[in-house]
């Protein structure tokens, strides 16, 4: 049964939505793009890829960070940025609702959605949607060096985008970020909501992109550092379970029986070896790994 006081406190969340939605709109950023950025506490992360974003050229009226309900400083810290648009949700919604959540409150032609657990390279942003228009992509995904950040990453991304620039692995992108152009909310929809995916959101989205035609890849343009799957990671540890979804769930939703998804795994793998060893005569590959002080070329992204 609903209580009395329901009804106002949802008139104040909604009127909390509606005042942050427009200082977000107002003032307009100057890249036609939002980069939406889900968190949940690792505060120190979202500073670190905030102050990336904005060392590199963002505009900050082009970010939009959404707050899953963290019980860390992130809420106090978001309040002292004045110039950042953030939401602030009550309960944690999952790595999909908020990115829906992001998309609905953009009105820009791009949607950025993009993990706090990462370290952006000077103009990525711009370059990606850049690399997207220049491809004839509509979902696009950057580069991704994977693990220890104990190494000179603007000079290792300048090197790697001389030699990687007009690399494209088509029909694929990744969760940790990925631009999608509006049009194709409006043909397949938004990310999944549901919360029993547990991190499976992106390759729900990919595989209904695929689907329907949809023109997307990852581009050897732009390169983000990424730590690792940060937040599943310390969910993981707190409630003590190794997977946060389901993921017999995942393959029945997305209408594929036990051959199917082995025919889909194994396929992926294929395409990505085939992806690594052909840019490895570049010098590189679109994921590579830093560990224990040294460089790897992982095959499957």
């Amino acid at each position: 049964m609903l209580s009395s006081t329901q009804p106002t406190e949802r008139r104040q969340w909604h009127a909390g939505l509606e005042a942050t939605a427009r200082a977000y709109v107002l003032p307009a950023p100057t890249a036609d793009c939002t980069i939406v950025i889900p968190v949940l506490g690792q505060l120190p992360y979202t500073q670190r890829c905030v102050e990336s974003l904005l060392a590199g050229g963002t505009d900050p009226a082009s970010i939009l960070v959404i707050d899953n309900g963290s019980g860390d400083l992130t809420p106090q810290w978001l309040a002292s940025r004045r110039d950042i648009p953030w939401v602030r949700n009550r309960v944690n919604l999952g790595c999909g609702g908020a990115w829906t959540q992001g998309a609905l409150l953009s009105d820009r032609e791009w949607v950025v959605l993009l993990n706090n657990d990462v370290v952006v390279c000077r103009d990525g942003i711009a370059d990606l949607l850049r690399a997207a228009d220049a491809q004839g992509l509509d979902v696009v995904s950057p580069s991704l060096v994977e693990g220890e950040l104990d190494y000179d990453f603007a000079s290792y991304a300048d090197a790697f985008r001389r030699a990687m620039r007009g690399c494209v692995r088509r029909g694929w992108f990744h969760g940790v970020c990925f631009a999608v152009r509006r049009p194709v909310f409006e043909m397949i929809g938004f990310p999944d909501t549901d919360r029993q995916l547990g991190g499976r959101e992106d390759v729900e989205y990919l595989v209904r992109c695929q689907r329907h035609g949809v023109p997307l890849g990852t581009v050897g343009d732009v390169v983000l550092h990424h730590f690792g799957s940060v937040t599943q990671n310390a969910l993981k540890q707190e409630t003590g379970v190794s997977d946060l979804g389901d993921r017999h769930h995942f393959y029945r939703k997305l209408g594929m029986g036990w051959l199917a998804r082995h025919e889909f795994k194994r396929t992926r793998r294929a395409q990505a070896r085939a992806w690594s060893a052909h840019e490895r005569e570049r010098g590189y590959s679109m994921h590579m790994l830093r560990r224990d002080g040294g460089w790897a070329h992982a095959e499957y992204l």
